[in-house]
């Protein structure tokens, strides 16, 4: 075992009573303490006099240096207030009273003549400058340096780090952890080759640590940030490249481009394609002829058509004779894609081989987790013009498979009758059916598939990493299947080349021509009323409203504790705020809402309430009868997916916008002006003068443009999910850093052109190890 891998609780002062908190915090290894970095820092690194701390503001932070001169602890019993320190420390220049809560032991450890260096804020109280709960160190005059007193100090004197806290674990008791631990710091090996580290002037790994953890200035906490930032940087890199030499090294089925077939489908559509449409299908119409597997992430911008650019793929798979599977998140993006694939393939037909002319009908099954369908044999009538070049024969089978019963129906989907699960199961082991859409039931054990060629994911960062490579795995003749990734959300280009390094990426920008530009605008208090009675107006004249509720956010509760912990330090930790109890709380917010518009605001409406606690066939009927207009006004949590396309909903109601970052405002945005009317975007404001983030809104439509602002502002943690993705704060912060980015990813390249293996570097190949088991990419 390694230093960097001893156990936390091996190192003194660390009981019982630190062990379960450090690891609250991630901390149950030295490295997992050594790599604790901080947040931010405080200076005390100008010691001022006290007579000039005596004439301070209110609040201002200091650090002065003093005799303790009177001491005293004064019992109180009121609350949780038991007792109040009382220092007063004097220097050549004046004297000031420090004052602690709850600490009596401090009155033992400062006694009478005691030299001492405290840091913290003035308070003014009834006109008295008072040093409210400082930090203090005690001076040696036998240890330190009488005219550079602060240069031994820890805790004041100097740049102080603030870490991430939790209850019982404060950055004074963090500090004293590490800097126990500064000898082996400063001794530990470099993974980087010494040419990197002179080619990108960066400093030692160990001097990296030292300085963010007890830097001298601004600038060594830059640097120190920038070298260890530049580690996870070429890690990510490094998994990246050898990801894609991996996925090259594996065999694909070869899917030949046939064109004319691609142009004839095409011209069935009945839309025209743009042109970022026409040049992502050509893309991956070319990777899908390769023996080696594609993967390849379609990032398109709300309504660019992500879908049918993914479905002419799949036809050209179909037509091989190979299966197809489209997976989506959920159980109405599935049926959203079911219905709109149908729709768009029932016309169409494709030889059963090369060499023969005859045709056979598409069959498409749905796989999702409540109930299994699949319909009856039926022909879908006469052809188009454009589809006319086909031959007779033109049934098509469509089936539904979830998770506990089957039926069939006609394409029209009227009429209905039970079949057995397990048929539809057979069907699609036996090659029957040739495209399956569904959800995370598609990835069930006991379904099979006989010649899977194209995995086709939608919104593929709410699926796990397990649950991607489990439909990966399932190799059919020896061929691991093409996968093509799709997403909603715009990707900044520097996440592009770090979190997605591995992907080759088409992009969708452009919106279908004819489509109306989408009215955006930012509403604040002030505006609410006559906002409800424009609403009132657009549903009059037969239109539908969505209304967003926002989540309630557990670390907000969180700060709010911390706070509290800061005036009074010996409350006992409160509990952690469990999944389900915030979820509830999201109900109980929708279920207000829905209560004060129903009765208050939209009396005269039909308004239907959608949240994480219904059932699933609960929620299915809801959005079908909101489909069916049947509803006015639909409101609803965040988290529940409203993606299904409403082409009659024409405004979209953000409650307390500012809550939400641009990227899903911009999703909840692409939910209407799907239609032929004119469409509306209502940000409701918190505050009176919104921020850049919401001005932004109501200036661009561009979800790529959105997408760079809101990394700037609010980080890669809207795009990645910071709590999941297991990212390094340094890194996510790095993933900005588009220069940094590439010289990572040059010397990535470098190192694995001069060693293929890392076996040369065995200390980055250690690296690389621990971070592919820590960090997924959600």
């Amino acid at each position: 075992m390694t230093f960097l891998e001893t156990p936390i609780e091996k190192l003194p002062k660390v009981g019982p009573r630190y062990l379960a908190r450090l690891k609250d915090l991630g901390i149950k290894t030295v490295k997992d303490l050594i790599w604790h970095f901080p947040n931010r820092y405080e200076d005390f690194s100008q010691v001022i006099p006290i007579s000039e701390a005596m004439s301070a503001d209110h609040k201002t932070l200091v650090n002065i240096i003093g005799e303790v001169v009177d001491i005293e602890v004064r019992q109180l019993w009121r609350g949780r207030l038991r007792s109040i320190t009382e220092a007063v420390i004097e220097d050549d220049t004046d004297s000031i009273k420090a004052v602690w809560f709850n600490q009596p032991y401090i009155a033992d450890q400062l006694s009478l003549g005691t030299r001492v260096s405290l840091a913290g804020q003035v308070t003014i109280n009834k006109g008295q400058h008072i040093l409210s709960n400082p930090t203090y160190e005690k001076i040696s005059y036998l240890t330190s340096d009488f005219q550079h007193p602060t240069s031994n100090f820890t805790h004041t004197g100097r740049l102080v780090p603030i870490y991430p806290e939790t209850r019982g674990i404060t950055s004074k008791y963090l500090r004293f952890l590490i800097k126990s631990l500064v000898p082996q710091i400063k001794a530990l090996p470099d993974p980087l080759p010494r040419a990197a580290l002179a080619k990108y002037e960066l400093p030692t790994l160990a001097q990296a640590l030292y300085s963010i953890h007890f830097p001298e200035s601004d600038h060594e906490v830059d640097v120190a940030r920038k070298r260890l930032a530049f580690d996870d940087l070429l890690l990510f890199q490094l998994r990246a490249l050898l990801d894609r030499r991996h996925m090259g090294s594996l065999t694909a089925p070869q899917v030949s481009f046939n064109k004319d077939l691609i142009t004839k489908f095409v011209s069935g559509l009945p839309f025209k394609l743009t042109d970022d449409q026409r040049r992502a299908a050509y893309e991956i119409l070319q990777d899908i002829e390769r023996p080696f597997p594609m993967n390849r992430l379609l990032n398109g911008d709300v309504g660019s058509g992500k879908t049918v650019v993914a479905l002419i793929a799949a036809y050209q798979t179909m037509s091989e004779g190979f299966q197809v599977v489209f997976m989506a998140p959920t159980e109405i993006l599935a049926k959203q894609h079911f219905q709109t694939i149908t729709s768009l393939i029932s016309n169409f037909q494709f030889p059963i081989s090369k060499q023969s002319r005859k045709e056979f009908p598409i069959k498409v099954g749905l796989l999702t987790g409540s109930e299994v369908r699949q319909p009856r044999r039926q022909d879908v009538g006469e052809p188009t013009e454009a589809s006319a070049w086909h031959q007779e024969n033109r049934s098509m089978k469509i089936g539904l498979l979830t998770g506990s019963e089957a039926r069939q129906f006609p394409v029209d989907i009227t009429e209905e009758e039970k079949i057995s699960k397990k048929l539809i199961q057979s069907k699609i082991a036996k090659g029957e059916i040739n495209l399956v859409i569904g959800t995370h039931a598609v990835i069930q054990k006991d379904v099979k598939f006989k010649k899977l060629a194209l995995v086709v994911i939608d919104e593929q960062h709410r699926f796990g990493i397990k649950q991607r490579m489990k439909l990966l795995k399932d190799i059919s003749n020896g061929f691991v299947p093409h996968l093509l990734s799709m997403t909603a959300t715009p990707i900044p280009r520097t996440l592009a080349l770090t979190i997605y390094g591995d992907l080759d990426i088409s992009l969708l920008k452009e919106k279908p021509k004819g489509r109306l530009e989408i009215i955006t605008q930012v509403v604040s208090d002030k505006g609410h009323k006559a906002a409800h009675e424009f609403i009132k107006k657009e549903i009059q004249s037969g239109r539908q409203v969505f209304v967003i509720c926002p989540r309630i956010d557990a670390s907000k509760v969180e700060e709010s504790d911390m706070n509290l912990k800061h005036r009074i330090p010996e409350l006992k930790p409160a509990p952690k705020i469990s999944q389900t109890k915030l979820l509830w709380q999201d109900v109980k917010a929708v279920t207000q809402e829905f209560e004060r518009l129903s009765k208050e605001i939209f009396r005269e409406f039909k308004v239907a309430m959608l949240h994480g606690k219904m059932k699933p066939d609960e929620k299915n009927k809801i959005m079908a009868d909101f489909r069916d207009k049947k509803h006015h006004v639909l409101v609803s949590t965040s988290v529940i997916e409203v993606g299904v396309d409403i082409p009659n909903a024409s405004v979209m109601m953000i409650r307390s916008a500012d809550r939400f970052g641009l990227a899903q405002l911009h999703q909840f945005r692409g939910r209407v002006g799907r239609g032929e009317h004119q469409s509306y975007c209502l940000l409701f404001s918190e505050s009176e003068h919104a921020g850049r983030r919401l001005k932004a809104l109501e200036k661009t439509s561009s979800g790529f443009e959105l997408a760079e602002i809101d990394l700037k502002l609010r980080g890669p943690g809207e795009f990645i999910g910071t709590k999941q993705s297991g990212i390094p704060d340094l890194a996510m912060t790095s993933l900005t850093d588009l220069d940094l980015i590439k010289k990572a990813r040059s010397e990535a390249k470098l190192l694995l052109k001069e060693d293929p293996t890392l076996k040369k570097h065995p200390l980055l190949l250690s690296c690389l190890s621990q971070m592919q088991k820590m960090v997924h990419f959600e």
